[in-house]
């Protein structure tokens, strides 16, 4: 059945995300989603002038392509994707899951295989192309987040189809202060982290890589992180369910891990030598997302928050390090999770989630 928000949410996507242009070719992922939407999408893109290509995934499919997947399996796999991925102009992925643990039960070393084989298509993606990417609304993801399928397909466009541009005044502000900050300290409970971001780019994001958006990031220099934070909002990574992280830092390094799965998240912090060191600091003000739901696009642009993200450093904001790694962990700071401050160079920037300074006060929930 044709719904409206389909098309206004593609046309975003293609018109504002992507900002496509003539004659430019875009690939289009569809992952668990209805048809309807890739169609939209497709359309959309040729109301542009666009060359769509679509490709349809299924998640028990992936899987068990996966559970037993063989190291020349996964190198004429890579090569293929990357050989497409070359062609490409654009890339817009949507992600629906009607289990979010699906890959739960495969490997650790086949996760960890998969990961290197195809980080070629992703950096080709990554840096090549105009991309974005965006989650589906589904029965679990409206489970997760406490909600009826009905209301939280409602909230999902409402969020989705936000006026980004309004935000951008107040972004910029933001982006301008953080590349004029060294020492970053941030408080709370069961938090005490200080490092610095001198000398790094801030970027940000405005609807224009991922949809839901609204974070401004940059990253620690790699050796400065020194203290302890704990992580208030749960987690999910290689389809592993996290709660109540805590790391330990020490010459920006993480020295000790703990959550309910500690064994499992040390297994993944040893992936490589750079997936113990941070590669991205950012904060989140999405004003109409407020609580978790381990899904990280949703959960790292939550009001109020920030993350923090042990493994591979942005591009755009690069502080060297490398892994294969890229888990964000996501604290949310306002009253209602317990508060916490974050200073900039001594000066208190942000009180229990609201920032203080005029110039960013726009970016408040409230």
């Amino acid at each position: 059945m044709h719904d409206e928000r389909f098309d206004k949410l593609a046309k975003l996507l293609v018109e504002y995300s992507i900002r496509l242009t003539r004659n430019e070719t875009v690939l289009i992922e569809a992952f668990d989603t209805p048809d309807e939407m890739a169609v939209a999408l497709v359309r959309a893109v040729r109301n542009a002038g666009g060359v769509p290509f679509a490709l349809v995934y299924h998640a028990r499919v992936n899987r068990a392509l996966a559970i037993e997947a063989s190291d020349r399996q996964l190198t004429l796999m890579a090569g293929h994707e990357l050989a497409r991925m070359k062609k490409m102009n654009a890339y817009i992925a949507v992600r629906g899951s009607h289990n979010i643990t699906e890959l739960s039960d495969v490997p650790a070393d086949k996760m960890k295989l998969i990961g290197k084989k195809m980080r070629p298509v992703q950096d080709q993606r990554v840096k090549k192309t105009k991309w974005v990417v965006l989650r589906w609304p589904t029965p679990s993801m409206a489970q997760l987040a406490g909600m009826s399928t009905e209301a939280f397909e409602d909230f999902y466009f409402d969020v989705c189809t936000l006026n980004y541009r309004k935000l951008l005044p107040g972004m910029k502000t933001l982006k301008r202060l953080m590349e004029a900050t060294d020492c970053v300290q941030i408080k709370g409970p069961g938090t005490d982290l200080v490092f610095s971001v001198k000398g790094i780019p801030a970027v940000i994001c405005g609807g224009d890589r991922n949809i839901p958006d609204g974070e401004v990031f940059t990253s620690p220099v790699k050796d400065s992180v020194e203290g302890h934070v704990t992580f208030n909002a749960p987690s999910i990574y290689q389809g592993t369910a996290f709660d109540g992280i805590r790391l330990e830092f020490k010459r920006g390094k993480i020295v000790d891990a703990s959550s309910n799965e500690t064994q499992e998240l040390n297994k993944i912090l040893d992936s490589d030598p750079g997936a113990r060191y941070i590669g991205e600091f950012s904060l989140g003000f999405n004003p109409r997302v407020f609580q978790p739901m381990r899904d990280i696009l949703f959960d790292e642009k939550i009001a109020g928050s920030f993350h923090f993200t042990p493994g591979e450093a942005y591009e755009e904001a690069d502080n060297g390090n490398r892994s294969q790694v890229h888990w964000d962990m996501v604290s949310i700071q306002r009253p209602d999770y317990g508060g916490g401050e974050i200073y900039f160079d001594g000066k208190l920037i942000r009180k229990n989630g609201e920032f203080l300074p005029k110039q960013l006060r726009s970016l408040n929930w409230r």
